[in-house]
């Protein structure tokens, strides 16, 4: 085993004995061989005419299975591959095998030999460390481009080009490239990732309508209820529409928050608010929510040994862990929650954590309905600058950087955010600049693509050719490989000077990192005094 790809790894180093995420050695080599395998049913994809959407889907759900903290069901990962290899196979039927690399030539459906041939695929088989450095950030950055685009698809919204470059990318860093060529693909995943994010953006809006400047309750009610953490707004939806009728109320809990934004989803009177924070506090909510938890896609935290919610945790999508119902779509791709709507009827109110009530629902259409205000105030010299806190949260301590920060930032400035970096600030009581709230929450980490598109409206309000030229200050905070695109996504963009911690990341080589600092100026987070003397010059 060894795996770099998220912020906690151990001694920021990798983990070579059991994840920090509690990945074991087994998950982690299955995981390893399903994105070996989906390397080679790109590799036939791209050699073939006419491929249907269910490849597209699979390599993409693939991608999505593998993100950190989504699935530790092992026979679940098993079956991945097994179901992988065999579309491949298929697929393959119809070209010269001669035409074909070792990797799209793998074939086997015997547990043992699958096995073994997971400890052969690792990420060290790349001996030179800057080719395994960029080619493991094409591959992050892929496998957060394809959450963005399974959540889009679901909803039945499509980009060939997406689904193509995914493909294509994961096919080209099984070649032997040089170091430009490797550059250069990182940088076009970056720019696919804008279209994927534009995707998904363009999906959930049409679905659910634009989001709303929404005050959420966070407190508990007196009736039985449901939780539903993770992302996907589709299954959301469907748990909404199926529970409405029956005394149940529904909570979202971590990233699921932004739900509470949406009007099509305001309209269900059962729809209750907001239980709980970050994900990583989740084995203490979860305890005291005492209802049913239905986990759509990644965030979940190993369970402890004692603890009293497994029989009533469901997983879905591409979330799963051993020994919890997984809840899986009919042939019409329609999802039957039943089981946990009976169960939730059977248990008690949750125990009220907290009596809070947070704004949010500042994704860039109502931020842009609010444009000429803020460029007044900006004109006025009220406000002096954004920051851009987006990205992700975690357990360790020093995370509680970007809570001083928040607090020891001037008061006439505004934080951006989207993802769950929020929840160390989101409470703070920062006030508002004239109306105009201190913290502008814009969603998920889904949602990053409004901060780039408030950005590129603001650039394009005070005629600036460059986007660096405003006033905006980027100290992003990531975690797993969703925000690894929307790095990605802002370096395609040509946006520099961004401050990236609590740490870099393990897998980026000296000499990928002194490339970045040369052409963004990526920066590591220091100390608050000293990042803010930086950013508030």
């Amino acid at each position: 085993m060894f795996c770099f790809q998220c912020q906690e790894t151990a001694k920021n180093t990798g983990c070579t004995v059991r994840g920090v995420c509690g990945k074991d050695e087994d998950t982690a080599n299955i995981q390893d061989l399903l994105i070996y395998a989906t390397k080679g049913l790109s590799e036939v994809a791209n050699k073939s005419e006419n491929v249907a959407d269910e490849v597209y889907d699979r390599v993409c759900n693939n991608l999505f299975t593998t993100i950190t903290n989504a699935n530790f069901n092992e026979e679940y990962i098993l079956k991945a591959v097994k179901d992988t290899i065999n579309l491949k196979d298929s697929l393959a039927a119809n070209l010269d095998e001669s035409d074909l690399s070792d990797i799209a030539k793998y074939s086997s459906d015997d547990d043992e030999e699958l096995r073994r041939k997971a400890i052969e695929v690792g990420v060290l088989n790349i001996v030179n460390e800057d080719k395994r450095s960029l080619s493991e950030l094409v591959t992050y950055g892929l496998k957060g481009m394809a959450a963005y685009n399974r959540h889009a698809n679901v909803l039945g919204y499509r980009d060939s080009e997406v689904d193509e470059f995914i493909t294509y990318a994961l096919e080209a860093i099984t070649k032997d490239m040089d170091v430009t060529s490797l550059i250069d693909l990182v940088i076009k995943t970056g720019e696919h990732g804008v279209k994927a994010m534009a995707l998904l953006d363009k999906a959930n809006t049409s679905s659910y309508g634009n989001p709303e400047i929404t005050e959420v309750d966070y407190s508990a009610g007196d009736k039985p209820g449901i939780l539903i953490s993770g992302h996907d707004l589709h299954d959301m939806k469907a748990l909404l529409e199926q529970s409405k009728d029956s005394g149940v109320e529904i909570y979202t809990h971590s990233e699921m928050l932004p739900a509470n934004y949406y009007p099509e989803f305001k309209k269900y009177d059962h729809f209750h608010g907001n239980y709980g924070n970050s994900w990583w506090s989740q084995n203490e909510e979860f305890e005291k929510f005492n209802g049913p938890i239905l986990m759509t896609t990644n965030c979940i935290v190993p369970m402890k040994k004692n603890n009293t919610y497994k029989d009533r945790m469901f997983t879905t999508g591409n979330a799963g862990y051993p020994g919890v119902k997984h809840i899986t779509p009919d042939e019409n791709g329609n999802k039957d929650f039943s089981e946990i709507i009976e169960l939730a009827k059977k248990t008690k109110a949750p125990t009220n954590l907290e009596d809070t009530k947070v704004v949010g629902g500042f994704a860039h259409n109502q931020v842009l309905a609010l444009a000429d205000k803020v460029i007044e105030e900006i004109k006025a010299g009220n406000i002096k600058k954004f920051v851009v806190m987006g990205g992700c949260d975690g357990r360790f301590k020093e995370r509680s950087y970007y809570t001083d920060f928040a607090k020891a930032l001037p008061e006439d400035y505004i934080i951006l955010t989207a993802g769950c970096a929020k929840y160390r600030y989101n409470k703070l009581g920062l006030g508002d600049i004239n109306g105009i709230p201190r913290v502008l929450d814009a969603g998920q980490c889904n949602d990053s693509y409004s901060l780039v598109q408030i950005a590129l409206a603001l650039k394009d309000a005070f005629e600036l050719d460059d986007i660096n030229d405003l006033p905006i200050e980027y100290n992003i905070a990531w975690y797993e490989q969703k925000a690894v695109i929307v790095l990605l996504a802002l370096l395609s963009l040509g946006v520099k000077n961004i401050h990236l911690g609590p740490t870099l990341p393990a897998f980026l080589s000296e000499t990928v990192v002194d490339f970045l600092v040369e052409n963004f100026n990526i920066a590591p987070n220091t100390t608050v005094e000293e990042d803010l003397a930086e950013m508030t010059k």
